[in-house]
Parts: structure tokens; C-alpha cells; sequence
């Protein structure tokens, strides 16, 4: 007869240890599986987190931006504010409304001596498409030309979101005249109040497009910083 090799169990191995082994080793997977699975549910459950965070913070900036333009529709404009709308319907005055405000944009007029009055009353020529919020004058007068709730045509990519201000200036430096400056910085002053903004906010239509406007306050840097200095006083 052909002889058969017997199966001997390994010394120190039994079937009940085979078993016991088995079990380990099962219990030890199913132990890492529910690791993984525990894993990966914190891991959506915090991407969930970080979602609704996300979509909230929009949801309240964007809230929070209808509020503010709202709320300039309605702002109390100071006596020292001269009120002359430009007629609606010109072209100059899309009548859009702001989705924000972000920026207060300085500007200067580009036209040595002329006054607020010119400059706005250019506004409301029928072939302008052009116009600020504000025009500042050689005396320090102040024309509101639009309502703060509505778009300028004078900041480009940033009417949606920017109030603009015009200023006017004696002569090609660009350099405003005492009692402009002063006005200027009163005006500036006010809106970021009202607009709930710092100086960080307050920027030149060169900080928009690279254009050399205002024109003073491109070349010398140092008075562009001292003007925003003398608004952060003003606020305090």
C-alpha cells in the first residue's frame, strides 16, 4: 500500500488556537474597518461644517452689503452737502443700484480751474456719460449729484460697488487748494462713518485702474498717506 503521509499539527497548535487566532485576526480587521468608517464619517461631517460655514459667511456678506446700500438711500444728508441730483434719465445716470460699498474713490476733475458747479452741471449735458457721487470745489463746496444708493460712471469695473468723489484743483499739478483739501477731508470722513468703513477703504482711481488720477496724490505718495491721516483723525 502506498504509504500516506499523516498531517501532524504544528508543535503548541491546536485546532481551538487556530481558531482563537482566527477570531483575533477578524476581530482586529473589523476593529480597523470601524476605525476607517468612524474616519471617514468625521471627515464629511466637518467638510459639512466647513460648507454651511462658507455658504453663511456669503449669505451674511451679501446681507450685510443690501443693508448698507439700503440704508444710504435713506442716510440724512448733512446741511453742508449741496443736494443736486442729475435729472433721471440722462445718460450720465444709469439709476442702477450699488450692490455694495466697498471703497470711497478720490478722483480729480483733470480740468485746472473749473468749478463744482461746471463739472456737474457737465453731468447733466445730454451726450455725458460720465459722473461722481460728489463734486469738491475750489471754495471747499461740496454738490451731492447723485443718491448714494445709485452707480457713478466714474471708477469703472468699481461703480457697482465704490462712492466716488470728484475733486476739483487750480492747475496741473493737481494739488487742491486749502479749502478744498479741508472739505475733502470732512466729506471722507463722514461717508466712511456712515458707510462703516476705516482708511484701509479710502483709495485713489489710480488704485483701480493705474491711471494718473488723482494726479497730486499719485506722484506724492507721502501727502496721499497724510491725507488719510488727517481723515483718521477727523473720525476721532
Amino acid at each position: 500500500m502506498e504509504n500516506r503521509r499523516k498531517y501532524t499539527t504544528p508543535r503548541g497548535v491546536n485546532g481551538k488556537d487556530r481558531r482563537r487566532k482566527q477570531h483575533e485576526s477578524r476581530a482586529v480587521r473589523n476593529r480597523r474597518l470601524r476605525k476607517k468608517r468612524l474616519l471617514r464619517k468625521r471627515f464629511f461631517l466637518l467638510l459639512a461644517l466647513v460648507v454651511c460655514l462658507c455658504v453663511g459667511f456669503r449669505l451674511q456678506h451679501k446681507y450685510m452689503s443690501v443693508w448698507m446700500v439700503s440704508r444710504m438711500a435713506v442716510v440724512s444728508v448733512p446741511e453742508w452737502i449741496d443736494v443736486q441730483y442729475i435729472p433721471e434719465g440722462n445718460p450720465s445716470r444709469s439709476e442702477e443700484r450699488l450692490e455694495a460699498v466697498r471703497d470711497i474713490v478720490v478722483h480729480y476733475v483733470g480740468n485746472p480751474g473749473t468749478t463744482a458747479q461746471a463739472n456737474h452741471d457737465y453731468y447733466c449735458h445730454e451726450d455725458s456719460v460720465v459722473c461722481s457721487h460728489f463734486v469738491v470745489g475750489l471754495e471747499g463746496e461740496i454738490i451731492l449729484c447723485l443718491p448714494l444708493n445709485e452707480r457713478s460712471a466714474a471708477s469703472n469695473h468699481r461703480n457697482k460697488d465704490t462712492i466716488s468723489i470728484e475733486v476739483c484743483h487750480p492747475d496741473d499739478t493737481g494739488k487742491f487748494s486749502d479749502a478744498t483739501y479741508d472739505s475733502l477731508v470732512r466729506l471722507v470722513a463722514w461717508l466712511t462713518d456712515i458707510c462703516h468703513l476705516d482708511t484701509e477703504h479710502v483709495i485713489r482711481h489710480y488704485d483701480v485702474t493705474g491711471k494718473e488720477c488723482p494726479r497730486y496724490y499719485v506722484r506724492n505718495e507721502d501727502a496721499w498717506i497724510q491725507f488719510k491721516e488727517d481723515v483718521d483723525r477727523t473720525i476721532r
